[in-house]
């Protein structure tokens, strides 16, 4: 049943004043309790969806049209953080609306059966003397969240999440820092008719009890075309993880949905450093695409930069797990002692039941600036959410150097690199991980490789004194070929021995 009187209690709050202007004493303002069931959230959503799409209103426009140094010019103080002097075992910060954030969020406290909405106060954030003035009303309220925890010091408590703008949030192993995100969901990504962004517009955070490792965040999702319900409870560590419930209600039928959607950028590597006149050898926050099938297959999909719009899909059923790695891990890959890319952590997607027939899409977009996001990479549903229904969906978010389970891995793909041959051609290397089960004599090694157009050789196989592991290389001719879609693998007795290789190449 519907609890109206819940639904009632928020929209008194959200159509009060949110803004607080003065500030006595240090710590977040919080407004007036109300009841509240983490259950509350799903049927929040689920009204929602019966109703038409409302957007928020906007900020004031002075606040939008700041600009990027402006906007650094104002930053939260970290003693305003919530439970900050408190036994609580987590901190949370909040950001400032503007910029790209046009839109404020609402953000509760949760502790037992009541929540307490996290006023707006300007006296919560810093600010030089170069911030200008801005106006003060009720529509605005926090850009996102930032979580903290004692990670490695007592009494130190550092940043390992992050949720802002539209549905995005991003997660870091103890040790690594930001790079990659996640979404909540992803609509029309890559669609002609062009993409439909959800928003998180509602979050509630329970207080962690005393000594808690994990807190929970729960997540309201709007948009025009459906709502969700989101629970999240995190655990901070190396891999930070999160497990993750969702339900989806659909205000109108989806018939392209992105479930679990990661965001990266991919520019050059080995592969196409022709193209770019840098002084580093890479420039990448991740290199690959793994996936773990239904069918038990692991597959490695190097990343690219293509020059048009690429779009793959790689069917499956009820899939094992997929994610974005970062597998280059020494500064020397990248040689950038400001971007540190060879500290970007990967995200590994596990769900957490059966998720029938779909496929994980990749969408590569080309970019020549390294500040564009430009690899999306999502579970793709062959069933459509028809309007008026729901679907539920568990998985788990692990965020790390090295996310991707490795029981009973094949070997893995370590890099991948490319180049002309004078006599004609383009040569492929791929060099694997060493293992103990990897024979001394690679002759007992079988090698396959495909190619859907245009001709390849049939490879051969020679021990990288660098990595100890073996290297598979062939040459591929292209002929009147425009691309082609390659598949390598090494196998041992007729079985696989490492990851299967798969990568487009286009003129």
């Amino acid at each position: 049943m519907l609890r109206r009187e819940f639904l009632a209690s928020l929209a008194a709050l959200a159509a009060a004043p949110n803004a607080s202007w003065a500030q006595d004493e240090p710590g977040l303002p919080l407004g007036d309790a109300v009841s509240f069931n983490p259950s509350n959230v799903i049927d929040m959503a689920r009204d929602k969806a019966n109703r038409a799409y409302e957007p928020r209103p906007m900020i004031p426009e002075a606040w939008q049209n700041l600009t990027y140094d402006q906007y650094r010019k104002i930053w939260f103080d970290s003693r305003n953080g919530l439970w900050e002097g408190s036994d609580a075992p987590q901190r949370v910060d909040v950001f400032p609306p503007g910029l790209y954030f046009p839109q404020a969020i609402r953000t509760y406290v949760v502790e037992g059966d009541q929540a307490r909405p996290i006023k707006f106060d300007m006296g919560v954030f810093d600010t030089t003397d170069k911030f200008p003035d801005v106006p003060i009303d009720d529509t605005l309220g926090y850009s996102g969240l930032r979580l903290r925890a004692e990670l490695r010091q007592p009494g130190i408590h550092e940043e390992y999440a992050v949720f802002q703008g539209a549905s995005y949030f991003r997660g870091i192993g103890t040790g690594d820092i930001y790079g990659l995100s996640a979404r909540g969901l992803a609509l029309k990504t890559g669609d002609p008719m062009g993409e439909e962004f959800p928003d998180f517009t509602h979050f509630w955070l329970e207080r962690p009890a005393t000594g808690a490792a994990q807190i929970v965040v729960h997540a309201l999702l709007d948009s025009p075309s459906c709502t969700g319900a989101y629970r999240f409870e995190i655990m901070p560590g190396q891999p930070l993880v999160m497990e993750v419930e969702a339900e989806i209600f659909a205000r109108a039928t989806l018939t392209h949905v992105g479930i679990a959607p990661l965001t990266s950028m991919f520019m050059f590597d080995d592969m196409n450093t022709q193209r770019f006149d840098d002084f580093r050898p890479a420039v990448h926050d991740n290199d690959g695409l793994m996936i773990h099938n239904g069918g038990g297959e692991v597959i490695w999909r190097p990343l690219a930069n293509p020059r048009t719009l690429q779009i793959s899909a790689f069917g499956d059923n009820n899939p094992r797990g997929f994610g974005l790695m970062q597998r280059a891990r020494k500064f020397s890959d990248f040689n950038d002692l400001e971007a540190l890319y060879h500290r970007r952590p990967g995200l590994w997607v596990t769900p957490g039941e059966g998720w029938g027939r779909g496929s994980v899409a990749l969408i590569e977009i080309p970019t020549d600036k390294e500040v564009y996001d430009n690899i999306v990479a999502y579970w793709r549903p062959s069933a459509d959410i028809e309007a008026g229904t729901s679907r539920r969906m568990t998985y788990r978010l692990d965020w790390g150097a090295d996310p991707a389970p490795k029981a009973a891995m094949p070997l893995r793909v370590l890099n991948t690199a490319a180049g002309g041959r004078p006599e004609g051609g383009r040569i492929f290397t791929i060099d694997f991980e060493d293992a103990p089960h990897v024979p001394k004599d690679l002759s007992k090694v079988d090698r396959l490789v495909r190619s859907s157009a245009g001709d390849v050789t049939e490879g051969i196989i020679q021990r990288n004194p660098e990595t100890g592991g073996p290297r598979l290389a062939f040459t591929f001719m292209a002929g009147d070929a425009q691309w082609a879609e390659f598949r390598a693998q090494l196998r041992l007795d007729g079985q696989a021995l490492s990851e299967v290789w798969l990568y487009r190449w286009t003129i």
